[in-house]
């Protein structure tokens, strides 16, 4: 006999989870979000440019995974594409913990690694995550474009990213879904603008 508290948490969630997305795909200014982001990714990579991720936690994973896609394949073979996660790296991720704090690790990497033109994107499912936070503020200081993934209602994020993609949610575990989904719309119309559609 199926749990009944176990069955109405399966049903809520799963419930959720459809209307975010409907929502994200009925609002108007997240679709053009979305095509704004990818050209200004699509401009980057064309001029020799390369686009850089971060986050915490689970959007550490997603950093990584939309990386990922990049540099390997989304939707067909083509060649790589410049992208990468400042995730990974343990003893960088250390050593500027260690000796600046916690809140600089990708601030350093971005001030290190990038360059004007490059694209740095930032995310968050909060909004408030300091290091992020500082992260944009460096690749704006240093002529990065700068792109926030975030959810609904974050000012603080927002203000500071030349473009924002906000999941239509406040709860993190949406927050997510939409980003992915998010992610994966921005790879797949970059593939097309630098290589064509494919069947």
């Amino acid at each position: 006999m199926p749990d009944p508290e176990t069955h109405d948490l399966l049903d809520r969630h799963l419930s959720a989870s459809v209307q975010v997305l409907q929502a994200a795909a009925a609002s108007n200014s997240f679709r053009i979000s979305l095509r704004q982001v990818a050209e200004v990714m699509t401009e980057s990579l064309k001029n020799g440019g390369k686009i850089m991720f971060a986050g915490n936690g689970g959007s550490a994973a997603d950093a990584q995974h939309i990386a990922g896609e990049f540099v390997s394949r989304l939707n067909f073979d083509r060649a790589p594409l410049a992208a990468l996660a400042l995730t990974v790296d343990t003893s960088v991720l250390t050593a500027i913990g260690n000796d600046y704090g916690y809140e600089h690790v990708f601030e350093r990497q971005v001030r290190g690694l990038g360059r004007p033109g490059d694209v740095f994107v930032g995310i968050s499912t909060s909004g408030r995550s300091p290091n992020i936070l500082r992260a944009i503020d460096t690749a704006r200081e240093l002529g990065l474009r700068s792109v926030g993934f975030g959810g609904e209602g974050q000012s603080g994020l927002s203000e500071r990213c030349e473009l924002m993609i906000a999941a239509p949610s406040r709860q993190t575990p949406l927050i997510q879904q939409i980003h992915i989904v998010a992610a994966h719309v921005i790879c797949g119309l970059v593939e097309e603008a630098l290589f064509g559609k494919r069947p």
